[in-house]
């Protein structure tokens, strides 16, 4: 069983620590096989499942919901937790939240009833279009335009690697509607996938199967009403999303780590080397001290922008992109280190070792790559400074 010490740190509620015992019981019953060669097909089918189990209930506030808010620290614990039995579990849940963050924080309520009961039951899936061939982390330079023609909005350009391409029902779209340069001129539609125009121009594939897509958009024409929130406050829109969401994607990658932990702690007590157990080996112990160091040292970081986001902080962008940073490049280290000390194992198709190591490397890259996020702590870093503290 995986440490739960953790969940006794003052960041957490006891709801919190309900739903960290509810889940992982679930998610050992349910996720044991989840993963199989046909990745849209499982995907929707965890999304499905997800739903049934009210879990994606967590990804939206509900329409009729007027005072709630999205509770991060249950999204981390729920990222974390299925991260550690299940990587496509783990995105099937996160993509619906990521996918209806807009809708939830920032959509009519028209809007809100017409796909949030549906997402978070498990019976649409969801997908947030913002990356361009051009435009990854910049995203004051996307190119997709959406020009208005009366009462709707033509919509024209490709996204790539779209999660949930090709499998969702709607799309989240940003394209630039001009209303002035860089970012003050991106607005935000809401897209079902049947929209004459809209496109699957492209399956991707990576080193870790996700349904992943290009979309081309080819005078794609969608009500003004399509818009969420107002002409211009697409970016505001994105980022306000992706400060809430960024988060799990650490607590995701310290999920995996976990799991690295807890195979590697069982691996160097079974294994045998020179009559004794891989344990008794000192270059062993250490190497087992710095991956639990890091995962606590992940944990903290994490459950801290978490907890500040619930607490009411307006914009978390320094501690969340501390958070994405530190976690997913120790856990990708953590892995390589359980890899390495389950020999030929850890590098054998279908070994667990061999699924995380796959796994942890796209956690670097989306929602904001390491390099990125390291402009971004600098920058607020200068900017507190500057203020004074």
């Amino acid at each position: 069983m995986s440490d739960r010490s953790y969940l006794d740190w003052p960041f957490f509620e006891p709801h919190h620590r309900d739903l960290a015992v509810r889940v992982d019981e679930w998610a050992c019953e349910m996720l044991a096989a989840a993963d199989d060669e046909d990745t849209d097909c499982t995907c929707r089918a965890l999304v499905g499942a997800l739903g049934g189990a009210g879990w994606l209930k967590l990804t939206a506030v509900a329409p009729d919901e007027h005072d709630a808010v999205l509770d991060v620290r249950s999204l981390c614990i729920m990222r974390e937790t299925l991260a550690r039995h299940s990587g496509l579990a783990d995105f099937a849940f996160a993509m619906q939240g990521l996918g209806t963050g807009a809708i939830s924080l920032f959509g009519t309520e028209a809007q809100k009833h017409e796909w949030l009961a549906r997402t978070r039951a498990g019976k649409a899936i969801a997908a947030f279009a913002l990356t361009e061939p051009k435009s990854g982390s910049d995203v004051a330079n996307i190119e997709v335009a959406a020009r208005r023609d009366g009462d709707f909005y033509v919509l024209d350009g490709e996204k790539t690697w779209i999660s949930n391409g090709g499998i969702a029902d709607v799309y989240t779209v940003f394209a630039r509607t001009g209303e002035a340069p860089g970012a003050k001129g991106l607005s935000a539609f809401i897209v079902p996938a049947e929209t004459p125009g809209l496109e699957i121009a492209e399956r991707l594939e990576t080193v870790a199967p996700h349904p992943l897509a290009r979309l081309a958009f080819d005078e794609c024409r969608v009500p003004a009403s399509a818009m969420i929130g107002k002409p211009g406050e697409g970016f505001r829109i994105a980022m306000s999303v992706l400060d809430v969401f960024r988060p799990t994607v650490a607590a995701a990658a310290l999920g995996f780590a976990r799991r690295a932990l807890d195979e590697t702690v069982s691996r160097v007590q079974a294994r045998r080397l020179f009559d004794a157990p891989l344990f008794d080996l000192q270059m062993v112990q250490g190497h087992v001290a710095d991956m639990a160091l890091d995962i606590d040292a992940a944990a903290l970081l994490v459950y801290r922008a978490a907890w500040l986001k619930d607490s009411g902080a307006a914009r978390i962008s320094r501690e969340a992109a501390m958070a994405k940073l530190f976690s997913t490049d120790r856990a990708q280290q953590v892995i390589d280190k359980a890899v390495q000390l389950h020999g030929g194992d850890g590098v054998r198709r279908g070994h667990v070792m061999e699924s995380l190591y796959r796994e942890i490397r796209a956690l670097r890259i989306y929602e904001g790559a390491s390099d990125v996020q390291k402009v971004i702590i600098a920058r607020q870093t200068l900017a507190n400074a500057a203020q004074g503290g």
